[in-house]
C-alpha cells in the first residue's frame, strides 16, 4: 500500500517505518501518525515480522508537535470555537502511543536527529532506544507552555531516575546523544551512518525469539511496573512460565540444545 507520510520496508523478520516529512523535521501530523499505526497493526498480524524499527527520514527523528496546528487551535478558540473539547474527547477515546507500544511486537527506536517534546515521548514506551551522536532530545513542553504527556511523567523517572527526569521536564533543555546514553535515556549511541543497521540488527536479535514469549515478557513487564506486591509479581511470572512450557517452541529449544544447534522457533510455531 502506498503511503503519503511514511516509508516502509521489511528486512528479514524486521519491519522498518521511517517518518517521512523531512521538510518539517518529521513533525507530528495526523496522516503520518495514522499511517504509522496502520502499518504497525499490519505487522502485528504478520507472522513473518517479529520486531519493528521506528526512525525518521532526513536529519530529524521527530521535531514534535506541528506548531502551525497549534496556531490554528488558538485562532479557533479566540473565535469562540469548541474544537479543543472535541479534540480532547477524540484523543481520550483513541488508544495512546504508550498503550499501543505495550501490546505490540517489540519496537526499537533509531533516533537519528532531533526528538523534541512529543517526538521524544512517543519513544518512551518503546522497548529499545538507540541514538546517533547528532540526536538532540528534549522534554520541551514547559518551554512552549504545555505539559508532558503519554505517561511520560511516570515513565521518564523509571528510565532515567527521578533527578534526571525532573531536570529534563522542569528545564526543557536539549541534550545530545552522548548525554542521553549516560543518563540511560537511550540504550547506546551509534554513528549516524550505522544507526539504522544497528537498530535493525538489534530488532532482528529480538525477533529471533518466540513471538509468544516476547509478548508475554512485555505483558508481565508492564503489569508489574506499578505492582507493589512482589508475591503477585511472582505468581504472574509463574503462570506465564508454566504456559510457555506447553508451547511448541519449548520442545524445539530443548531438542536444539541436545542436538547442539540453534533453535528454529518460527518453524516450530508454523
Amino acid at each position: 500500500m502506498p503511503h503519503e507520510m511514511i516509508i516502509t520496508e521489511q528486512r528479514g523478520r524486521v519491519g522498518v517505518v521511517k517518518l517521512n516529512r523531512p521538510e518539517k523535521l518529521n513533525a507530528l501530523h495526523p496522516t503520518m501518525m495514522a499511517e504509522t499505526r496502520q502499518q504497525i497493526e499490519a505487522w502485528n498480524a504478520d507472522p513473518s515480522v517479529g520486531a519493528m524499527v521506528l526512525t525518521g527520514e532526513g536529519r530529524a527523528f521527530c521535531a514534535g508537535a506541528d506548531i502551525g496546528g497549534w496556531q490554528r487551535q488558538i485562532e479557533e478558540r479566540e473565535r469562540g470555537g469548541d474544537g479543543q473539547r472535541e479534540r480532547q474527547q477524540r484523543q481520550e477515546r483513541e488508544e495512546s502511543w504508550t498503550e499501543l507500544w505495550r501490546r505490540c511486537k517489540p519496537v526499537v527506536c533509531a533516533i537519528n536527529g532531533p526528538a523534541i517534546g512529543a517526538g521524544l515521548t512517543i519513544t518512551l514506551g518503546a522497548d529499545v532506544r538507540i541514538a546517533s551522536p547528532q540526536a538532540r532530545l528534549s522534554m520541551r513542553f514547559v518551554r512552549v507552555g504545555v505539559l508532558p504527556e503519554l505517561a511520560s511523567t511516570h515513565l521518564l523517572a523509571h528510565i532515567v531516575g527521578l533527578g534526571h527526569a525532573l531536570e529534563l521536564m522542569l528545564s526543557g533543555r536539549i541534550i545530545y546523544g552522548e548525554e542521553a546514553a549516560r543518563i540511560g535515556l537511550v540504550n547506546r549511541v551509534v554513528e549516524a551512518d550505522r544507526l539504522l543497521d544497528d537498530a535493525v540488527a538489534t530488532a532482528a536479535e529480538i525477533a529471533f525469539n518466540p513471538a509468544e514469549s516476547l509478548l508475554a515478557i512485555k505483558k508481565l513487564f508492564w503489569e508489574n511496573l506499578l505492582e507493589g506486591d512482589i508475591v503477585e509479581v511472582e505468581r504472574r511470572e509463574m503462570r506465564e512460565f508454566v504456559a510457555s512450557q506447553g508451547r511448541p517452541y519449548f520442545k524445539e529449544a530443548v531438542t536444539a540444545f541436545r542436538e547442539k544447534r540453534e533453535p528454529d522457533f518460527h518453524k516450530a510455531q508454523a
